[in-house]
């Protein structure tokens, strides 16, 4: 059976099966009111689009920098890689948006919500990428950074063209699902007021009262977001595999 086949296949059971729930449970739905607040859902869709695309290209950077300060070798460079990250990944991200936005964002003078939220999105998911990116890089043998060493390769040589390359594939699929995570994470920066796709289906549910008329299409608003990143970190998947033996 082609592989396309039995994905739609397992989907369309999975969509069957919650229209019967919702048939079974004779919810009588209100779509008139929510379509009319339907510019708003786009709106907010389009921000949150444009929030998690930065968050994402700032989290990856994050990572990279404070797996570097990981693996540094210094006490007191890794003492700030290991702090930062106990404390990211300790706390929970609604406190350090609150915290970041109402108390740092305002004692530096930073007042653009979007900025801070996407510092805040970048930290907190770049603890994880942290160590995502070091576990990756301890995984490859200390004995071919040295053979490449032993044939000439200069320090930087040897790990863009031995280590990385195998690097990014053990880390890609832990990068992948990390990346899916922040765009869903994105979901709480209504809570500094900014005008991303969920407080967009907070503002239609309180205007309608239509609550799963509001919140389902936030579900398939951030499925059109994520299904893409997991195809994408596949196809990678694919094109990077090799053949070990």
């Amino acid at each position: 059976m082609p592989r396309w086949l039995a994905h739609t296949i397992v989907a369309a059971l999975f969509a069957g099966a919650i229209a019967a729930a919702f048939w079974r449970a004779g919810y009588a739905w209100n779509w008139s009111a929510v379509w009319d607040y339907r510019q708003k859902f786009l709106q907010g869709w389009l921000v949150t689009v444009a929030l998690s695309i930065a968050a994402l290209a700032a989290s990856i950077a994050v990572g990279a920098a404070a797996a570097a300060l990981l693996r540094s070798g210094r006490p007191l460079l890794e003492a700030t890689g290991r702090t930062y990250v106990e404390l990211i990944r300790g706390t929970p991200l609604l406190v350090q948006l609150l915290i970041g936005f109402y108390v740092v964002a305002s004692a530096v003078g930073i007042e653009n919500r979007y900025v801070v939220g996407v510092a805040v999105l970048a930290l907190f998911s770049g603890a994880y990428m942290a160590e995502i990116f070091r576990g990756g890089l301890d995984a490859i043998p200390r004995a071919q950074l040295d053979s490449a060493r032993a044939i000439g390769l200069t320090p930087w040589q040897a790990l863009r063209l031995v280590v990385l390359p195998q690097a990014v594939r053990i880390v890609l699929p832990a990068v992948a699902g990390q990346l899916v995570s922040l765009v869903k994470d994105s979901s709480l920066l209504s809570v500094i007021a900014i005008s991303e796709f969920t407080l967009a289906a907070q503002e239609v549910n309180a205007f309608t009262y239509s609550t799963l008329e509001s919140y389902l299409p936030l579900a398939i608003g951030y499925l059109a977001l994520t299904l893409p990143l997991s195809a994408l970190a596949r196809w990678l998947e694919r094109r990077l595999r090799y053949d070990a033996g």
